[in-house]
């Protein structure tokens, strides 16, 4: 074992040192933290809040790279580009264009190693492809709740054993429930309704392949719930509907839940509504690691 030296004495000649200012201390614990490359597809509805405010710096950790969309924009706040220059450029994709990109491209952007937000949950009643995109990598892959609140209560609360009723209520404007598939006298009811007419009744798995646009919030609860179908949905349309709703009733050993959401459309899109990018806007907060966010 080796002894220590004693400390040499202070040389007469050496000057006190000056002192040391105090340091950031918040600072220097601190670590840097990495800005997220977004790359954004479509530019829609909901596309658009989102591009622009990525644009305007309003979420710090992350930057708006690229726009992927089919059409030609002309004026828009970052490059336009197809998906694989996207993937070249960024490490999160945010999808905003419909179940058919997630279908064609989600495992291809998660195998390239960049992450997936989906805002098109309807895509995911499909049970091959979830397992698929849960299990791809090394990107992971994410999705926003939308227009619908109380989804991580349900997702908590499986972890107390399953729910045994879930139900979902949708009620929308006649106008944006209209289907190429439906018949003529299903749409002479709505187009003349005075009152609620219920267009659809199914599980989650059933309802978001009928309306991929409408009713992502089906998708979504049976994505907390862990089983689309014990979700049972309803799907109305209301000439009063000035406000889109979604209404989800839950029952289990463990409790009730009750969770009833009034929106207003988009005037662009009556088919969203206007809260969806700024869900989607949120998600992106979390993924950042923005501070106060509640998870």
């Amino acid at each position: 074992m080796t002894a220590a030296s004693s400390p040499a004495a202070p040389s007469p000649a050496t000057a006190p040192s000056a002192p040391t200012a105090p340091s950031d201390l918040s600072a220097a614990a601190a670590p840097a933290r990495t800005v997220r490359r977004v790359g954004l597809v479509g530019w829609g509805a909901i596309g658009r809040v989102v591009g622009h405010s990525l644009a305007e710096g309003d979420l710090p950790g992350a930057e708006l790279t690229c726009i992927v969309d089919n059409r030609p924009l002309g004026d828009v706040p970052a490059p336009q580009c197809g998906v694989e220059d996207a993937l070249g450029s960024c490490d999160l994709i945010v999808e905003a264009a419909g179940q058919a990109v997630i279908r064609e491209w989600g495992m291809r952007v998660l195998t390239s190693g960049a992450d997936l937000l989906i805002t098109s949950t309807g895509a995911l009643t499909d049970p091959d492809l979830t397992c698929r995109l849960l299990d791809a990598g090394p990107g992971r892959v994410y999705f926003t709740g939308g227009a619908v609140g109380g989804l991580d209560l349900l997702q908590a609360v499986r972890g107390l054993g399953p729910l045994t009723e879930v139900r979902l209520t949708t009620t929308k404007l006649p106008g944006t429930l209209e289907q190429p598939w439906m018949e003529s006298e299903l749409l002479h009811r709505m187009r003349t309704a005075t009152g609620p007419v219920e267009v659809m009744r199914g599980t989650a798995r059933e309802v978001p392949a009928k309306f991929p646009r409408s009713t992502n919030v089906a998708a979504s609860v049976a994505l907390a719930v862990g089983d689309p179908d014990r979700v049972e949905v309803s799907v109305v349309a209301d000439p009063a509907a000035t406000l889109t709703r979604h209404v989800i009733e839950a029952r289990g050993a463990m409790g009730d839940y009750r969770f009833d959401v009034r929106h207003r459309p988009d005037p662009a899109n009556p088919a969203t509504s206007q809260v969806v990018p700024h869900a989607v806007l949120r998600s992106l907060a979390a993924l950042t690691g923005r501070t106060g966010q509640i998870l």
